[in-house]
């Protein structure tokens, strides 16, 4: 069967995030920030009343809430086995290895349930999320599904599934 690919790169799909990584052995880098970029491909049948694979403008509406929901947020992962973080009165609080390392205001974190927010596990879970908002709007033609993040220029991950999976990881869900 016959498949079209379609692809959106807008300058909004930005998100402009702080994070820390996790290395293996006894190394957490340190505290920083970029200026992520988002591109989504999306590859299936066309729709036969529309002669679309999906509504150009649907696609836009998701993926701008997606990246506004982590802009301007510290990316906390929430199943990194390094990290503890944990809510209390109003703020974050970051341990890494059992000793505190940071405190954040709640409002100014993104809780992700992802190992590590390096630009793969980033990329993944963007595409977990992009997937279900789809399949809300009723989306279930896709063949493939690519979700690129960039974190700097030159320098991104690609996560791809083929073929798009019927839910069985839920996207892993955040909190604010």
């Amino acid at each position: 069967m016959p498949s079209f690919k379609v692809s959106v790169t807008k300058d909004y799909l930005v998100f402009a995030s702080a994070h820390f990584i996790t290395f293996a052995g006894h190394r957490c880098e340190p505290l920083h920030g970029h200026n992520y970029r988002v591109a989504v491909t999306l590859e299936g049948a066309l729709d036969e009343e529309s002669w679309y694979v999906v509504d150009f403008s649907e696609l836009k509406r998701i993926m701008r809430r997606l990246c506004d929901e982590i802009d301007h947020k510290m990316l906390l992962p929430l199943r990194n086995p390094k990290l503890d973080v944990r809510e209390r009165d109003g703020s974050v609080m970051v341990a890494y290895e059992g000793k505190p390392k940071y405190v954040f205001p709640t409002e100014d974190c993104a809780l992700l349930d992802i190992p590590n927010t390096t630009v793969e596990m980033l990329a993944q879970y963007l595409a977990g999320r992009l997937r279900d908002a789809l399949r809300e709007l009723g989306v279930t033609s896709l063949v493939a599904l690519e979700l690129e993040v960039e974190e700097n220029f030159g320098q991104s991950a690609t996560y791809r599934e083929s073929p798009v999976a019927d839910n069985p990881n839920p996207a892993p869900g955040r909190r604010n």
